[in-house]
């Protein structure tokens, strides 16, 4: 069957949250699953077909209980695996876990928790979420003109042309532009 980019959609955004909470992602865990705007996971196709390609790869390389993989809760029903990885699975030595969110999938892929907001609205600073919004923040900071202290640079790439300047005083959202001197 032919390969769609919608399975891969959640590994994306796995991706994005580990780079921008400088959390690494175990990498003994294969993911697949479609996202939708409010951060559900959901279900896709070929999710046996999946889960054994996944499995064969992994014990060619040598099984280590470790290994597993991650899809949409909504798959789990739905499973019909081979006789040798639904032992695996019950030994311990691979594993499928079904997640209906990304707070789940990234809490098993990192092993750090994905925080919930508190009654202010914040996120605890040592969670994942908390962690990508002081970088986002950071990120804001920037683009109003400020740089945040502990901020760490992005890599300018030789004969790449050096980045604008901001203004000195940028103007905000919803708000006229101011005229330039010239």
């Amino acid at each position: 069957a032919g390969v769609d980019g919608d399975s891969a959609s959640i590994a994306e955004i796995f991706a994005l949250l580990s780079d921008l909470s400088d959390v690494p992602i175990d990498q003994g865990f294969a993911v697949t699953g479609s996202i939708n705007q409010r951060g559900e996971i959901q279900p896709i196709g070929g999710a046996n077909e999946k889960i054994e390609g996944f499995y064969n790869l992994c014990k060619a390389r040598n099984l280590t209980g470790a290994q597993g993989v991650i899809i949409p809760a909504r798959n789990a029903g739905d499973l019909q695996l081979a006789p040798e990885i639904v032992a695996a699975c019950e030994e311990g030595k691979f594993h499928v876990h079904a997640v209906s969110s990304v707070a789940d999938g990234i809490e098993i892929l990192t092993g750090v928790a994905a925080g919930t907001r508190d009654e202010d609205g914040d996120f605890p600073e040592d969670s994942i979420f908390g962690m990508v919004e002081a970088r986002l923040d950071e990120f804001r900071d920037i683009l109003m003109g400020k740089e945040p202290e502990d901020f760490r640079p992005v890599i300018a790439l030789p004969g790449a042309p050096e980045a604008a300047q901001p203004p000195e005083e940028p103007g905000l959202p919803g708000q006229p532009p101011r005229p330039r001197a010239e």
